[in-house]
C-alpha cells in the first residue's frame, strides 16, 4: 500500500509530501538507522522550546521519528543555558532533552524565516509547538495556514490552559498550572487542627507539569497518526489538531478526587508523605547512616493490601495489630495513628539496611529514599540500562549520563543515537536536502540573519 501511494505522489507533484506517506515509510536520509522503529518515516517539526513541547519531541524521536528542531539563531532554545552548564557552556539538561534531534536555526520573527518554516511544514507529518496561544497565528504559522499547504498535517499544541476557553490567553507556566489543577493543594503537610495545609504546598523539585503535558502530547500525536493512517487506507486525507493543556494533563492524574467530591462531598487535602484513605503507605524514619550521622534516613513502605499488612505486622512483631479490627483498609484508616506509630517505632530503632532486609524477606514492598548518586550506582538501573552514557561532540567530546527513554518495546532497538545538537548544527543539511537551497542562498540568508 505504501509503495502504491508514493507512486501516486509522483503523478501529482502539487499534493503535499506527507499526504500519502504512511507510518513506517522512509522520509529522508535524516532517518537512517531507524527503519525498524515504530515511528520510522514520521517527520516532526519541533517549534517548541524549554520543556513541554521538546519533551514530546524527545519521546517521538527515541522511537524513530525524524525530529527537526527549529531554534532562534540568537541563542537557541533557552534550555541550552538553564541550570548547570558543561565545559562548552551548554546545559547537560538540553543535551538530554534534545537527543536524537536535528537543530535548524531559523528566525521565526523574520518573514523569510517563516517562509522557510512553511516549506518545511509542507513536507512534514507533525508540527509540535508550545507557544502562548495565538503566537503562531500572528506569525501566519498556525494550523489553518499550514494545513492549507499540507492537508494531512498533525498539529500538536501544548499550552497552559488549552487553545480555547476564557483562560486560553494566560501565560501557562507549569508551576501555576499545577496549582490550578488542584495538584499543589494535596501536596504538603496537614495542620491537625484545621485539616488544611500547614504552610505552603510542597513542590516536586522537577518540572512535573511540563513533562506530564509532554507525555500527553506524545500520546495524542501517536493517536492522531493512527487515525490518519486509517483514513489514508480509506483514501481520505485528514489533518488534525492535538490540543494539550498543562492544567488538564495534571488534572488527569488526580485519580478519584473529582468523583469523591461529587458523590460524597469530600475535599481531599494534603497528607504529608502518606496517601489519604490508604493505610499503611508512608515514609518512615530509620537510624542515621554513617554518611549523614545527624539526620535520620527514610524508607517507604507500601503495605496497604490486606495480606501485605498482615505480613508487615508479623515481621515487626506486632501481631496484636492483626485481626478483625484491622482486616481491611477502612478498618485500618480508622486506626491509622496507632498503626503508623507502631511501624515508626520499629523502623526508627534500626538502620535502613536492617529494615530492608527484614521486610524484603517478608515480601513487603519497601524501598529507600535515595538521591541521584544512588540511582546511577543502583544494580537494577545498571542491569536494565536505565541510565546511559551518551557521547557529546566530535572526536574530542565527552560522555554525559542521561536517563533512558521508556517504555522498552520488545523487538525494538530504540536508543539514543546522538546527544542534543549544537545550535544550528543541521541548518545547511536540512535546508539543502529538503528545500533544495544552494550554498549562495544559504550564505545570503545567514548574512541577513534569517538562519544561523
Amino acid at each position: 500500500m505504501a509503495l502504491a501511494l508514493v507512486r501516486s505522489r509522483s503523478r501529482n507533484a502539487t499534493i503535499p509530501y506527507s499526504t500519502f506517506r504512511l507510518v513506517g515509510t522512509k522520509s529522508s536520509t535524516l532517518s537512517e538507522g531507524t527503519d525498524e522503529l515504530p515511528l520510522s518515516g514520521v517527520r516532526v517539526l519541533e517549534l517548541g522550546q524549554l520543556i513541554a513541547g521538546p519533551f514530546c519531541g524527545q519521546l517521538l524521536g527515541h522511537f524513530g521519528a525524524e525530529i527537526i528542531k527549529v531554534e532562534p539563531p540568537s541563542g537557541g532554545d533557552p534550555l541550552r543555558v538553564w541550570r548547570e552548564l558543561d565545559i562548552d557552556g551548554v546545559s547537560p539538561w538540553f543535551r538530554s532533552i534534545g537527543r536524537n534531534k536535528k537543530s535548524v536555526a531559523i528566525d521565526l520573527r523574520n518573514d523569510e524565516g517563516r517562509e522557510l518554516v512553511k516549506q518545511l511544514a509542507a513536507k512534514t507529518d507533525v508540527v509540535i509547538e508550545n507557544f502562548k496561544p495565538g503566537t503562531l497565528e500572528k506569525w501566519g504559522l498556525g494550523p489553518a495556514a499550514l494545513q492549507l499547504l499540507n492537508p494531512s498535517l498533525i498539529f500538536t499544541r501544548v499550552s497552559g490552559y488549552g487553545q480555547t476557553g476564557p483562560w486560553s490567553s494566560r501565560p501557562g507556566y507549569a508551576s501555576v498550572c499545577e496549582a490550578e489543577s488542584g495538584f499543589r493543594y494535596i501536596n504538603g503537610f496537614v495542620d491537625p487542627e484545621t485539616n488544611l495545609l500547614s504552610g505552603p504546598p510542597v513542590r516536586p523539585n522537577i518540572s512535573l507539569g511540563d513533562s506530564v503535558a509532554g507525555l500527553h502530547a506524545a500520546f495524542g500525536t501517536v493517536l492522531a497518526l493512527l487515525s490518519r493512517e486509517k483514513k489514508a487506507l480509506q483514501g481520505k486525507k485528514s489533518s488534525q489538531t492535538v490540543d494539550v493543556s498543562i492544567m488538564e494533563s495534571m488534572l488527569n492524574l488526580m485519580e478519584g478526587i473529582v468523583p469523591e467530591y461529587d458523590r460524597k462531598g469530600k475535599v481531599r487535602g494534603p497528607s504529608g508523605s502518606s496517601v489519604t484513605g490508604i493505610v499503611p503507605t508512608n515514609a518512615y524514619p530509620c537510624l542515621p547512616s554513617p554518611s549523614t550521622p545527624s539526620c535520620p534516613t527514610y524508607i517507604i513502605i507500601g503495605a496497604n493490601g490486606d495480606t501485605l499488612y498482615a505480613r508487615l505486622m508479623r515481621a515487626i512483631g506486632r501481631e496484636d495489630l492483626i485481626g478483625p479490627l484491622y482486616a481491611q483498609n477502612h478498618h485500618r484508616v480508622a486506626r491509622q495513628a496507632e498503626i503508623e506509630d507502631a511501624i515508626s517505632s520499629w523502623t526508627s530503632a534500626r538502620p535502613a539496611e536492617g529494615v530492608l532486609a527484614v521486610l524484603d524477606k517478608a515480601g513487603v514492598p519497601v524501598g529507600r529514599v535515595v538521591g541521584v548518586k544512588d540511582i546511577v550506582e543502583n544494580e537494577q538501573v545498571k542491569a536494565r540500562g536505565a541510565v546511559e552514557d551518551v557521547w557529546v561532540g566530535k572526536e574530542d567530546g565527552w560522555n554525559v549520563k542521561m536517563p533512558g527513554v521508556f517504555p522498552i518495546l520488545e523487538g525494538s532497538e530504540a536508543k539514543t543515537r546522538w546527544a542534543g545538537p549544537d545550535l544550528g548544527e543541521h541548518t545547511d543539511e536540512v535546508l539543502t536536502n529538503e528545500l533544495g537551497l544552494d550554498a549562495n542562498e544559504l550564505a545570503r540568508l545567514r548574512r541577513d540573519g534569517v538562519i544561523g
